[in-house]
């Protein structure tokens, strides 16, 4: 068992040297990107106003970027990717040299922005599983993530 404890943890210090210099390349505008692979995946896309919403999730001053798959219709149906566990969010930041990059994929029922303790912070309601609750009933009882953007990760504050 210490044994591939070692070697669990030698495989990691081996891969993350290579993930740390991985970059991804910046894009010019979140909701031109991501609208343009909707149209190429449908014969029909239609983009509700909360497809897209602009807001500094990290408070850094720059306007960032949300995008809601649930506000697209694609063939006539809304929010093709949604499920049990919610719709897609894809969270976008912007740099201060132009361009954005995309930080983090979640699936969740919707989220609200609100400030504690001096700084804006994401309250995501998911599915109760991701609070270790899975029997409970998501309409009544969803769970509720707080999680600041802290450079280009999201830290997890509290899970009810």
């Amino acid at each position: 068992m210490k044994t591939l404890l070692i070697a669990l943890n030698i495989a990691v210090l081996l891969v993350t040297p290579v993930a740390a210099f991985a970059q991804q390349s910046l894009i010019s505008d979140p909701e031109i990107y991501e609208k343009k692979h909707f149209q190429e995946q449908c014969t029909k896309a239609d983009f509700s106003e909360g497809f897209v919403i602009r807001q500094d999730i990290n408070n850094d001053g720059l306007i960032d970027a949300v995008v809601n798959e649930g506000e697209l219709t694609c063939d006539g149906e809304k929010g093709p990717q949604c499920n049990d566990d919610g719709c897609t969010y894809n969270f976008y930041l912007q740099v201060a040299e132009g361009g954005y990059f995309m930080i983090a994929t979640a699936q969740v029922y919707g989220y609200d922005f609100v400030k504690r303790f001096g700084n804006m912070v994401l309250a995501m309601k998911m599915h109760p599983r991701f609070c270790d609750r899975p029997d409970a009933d998501k309409t009544k009882e969803p769970c509720v993530v707080t999680a600041r953007v802290r450079g280009t990760k999201f830290v997890t504050i509290s899970k009810k």
